[in-house]
């Protein structure tokens, strides 16, 4: 099978962010998050995002998720999500998991954007004792369907949830791809962003994402529920170096904007040269396509991994390592899948 197009995590690293990771590997450093990469990693991470944070390094998307939610909602309370987030579809009960209990409210909205409406809704439903009421907010940027939300998006729905003295969560697991389409991440903390997950992984590093907490006081103990979660590394440095390189060269967003150019060529060759559909608008890495299961099966058959998300459309994703003569090969096998 080629995995050119089934996930930017079917990638390999990034060389930046290789070339961080064995210069890390040199000689001696103090353990546990005390080390030089560490440090300095975390430091570009606030100046990114121009704001104070406290800043951890984790070995999972789903771990962040899962814990920056615990930290917003107490176990008989429930999270905001668009229903196709992947803390509502993808990572197999974790939040609840690991929030002891918190539950998960799905909302409508096209392309993986919550929709105002029913947030709004969602958020005048009357609180009775029978059923978990919410607590926080969680966004998605860029969204699962490639989307990116404007900041003028975000802040609406970020206000009414404010206004009921809410918390909220932005999954940047495509952060990167979000800013080099122009999103101002230095917006993130301003409209109110309790905690970030700042994605490395699918950037081009490790398996690394980063844990950011604007409202300090979400850092109480930080490191020991992270311990007790199993989500402290001995050897932080080896989780830190990888996005440390990806920042320091400017490689974070420069990958990012590369496989963002690489999905608009991709649907520029559907739309042009197929009788296919695009089903949402390109904005990040992503493609989605309305073909039909026989067209589908061919790809498949002939080795490009591609699967039908739950919109029915066929998700294809460009990574940092997406080349041309990939896009085009695809291209033409899609044509002769017609």
């Amino acid at each position: 099978m080629r995995y050119d197009f089934a996930s930017d995590n079917t990638a390999g690293m990034a060389p930046e962010a290789l070339d961080a990771l064995v210069r890390a590997n040199a000689g001696f450093q103090r353990a546990y998050g005390a080390d030089d990469h560490t440090a300095r990693a975390a430091d570009l991470i606030r100046q990114k995002l121009d704001a104070d944070a406290e800043v951890r390094f984790v070995f999972s998307g789903t771990a962040a998720n899962s814990i920056a939610l615990s930290m917003l909602a107490q176990p008989f309370e429930a999270v905001l999500a668009h229903q196709a987030a992947h803390v509502c579809t993808d990572e197999t009960g974790a939040p609840g998991f690991f929030g002891h209990g918190v539950g998960l409210i799905g909302l409508p909205g096209f392309s993986g954007k919550i929709d105002l409406k029913a947030l709004k809704s969602a958020l005048d439903e009357p609180i009775v004792g029978h059923r978990q009421p919410p607590a926080a907010l969680s966004l998605t940027q860029a969204t699962e369907y490639g989307a990116v939300y404007t900041v003028d998006e975000l802040r609406r729905l970020i206000e009414p949830v404010k206004a009921k003295g809410y918390g909220v969560h932005m999954d940047g697991a495509r952060l990167a791809n979000a800013a080099a389409a122009g999103f101002d991440l230095t917006e993130i903390a301003r409209l109110g962003v309790d905690v970030l997950v700042l994605g490395g992984a699918k950037a081009g590093g490790l398996c690394t994402e980063a844990l950011v907490m604007f409202d300090k006081s979400l850092a109480r103990r930080v490191d020991n529920r992270l311990k007790q979660a199993g989500q402290v590394s001995s050897k932080t440095r080896f989780l830190a170096a990888p996005l440390l390189g990806l920042l320091e060269s400017g490689a974070w967003e420069g990958h990012a904007a590369h496989a963002n150019l690489m999905a608009e060529r991709l649907a520029e060759a559907i739309v042009k040269r197929t009788r296919f559909v695009v089903a949402h608008p390109v904005e990040a890495n992503t493609v989605f396509v309305r073909m039909p299961e026989d067209a589908h099966q061919r790809l498949l058959a002939e080795g490009w991994a591609c699967y039908r998300f739950d919109d029915g459309s066929v998700r294809f994703v460009c990574s940092w390592a997406t080349t041309e003569e990939a896009i085009e090969e695809l291209a033409f096998a899609m044509t002769r899948g017609q």
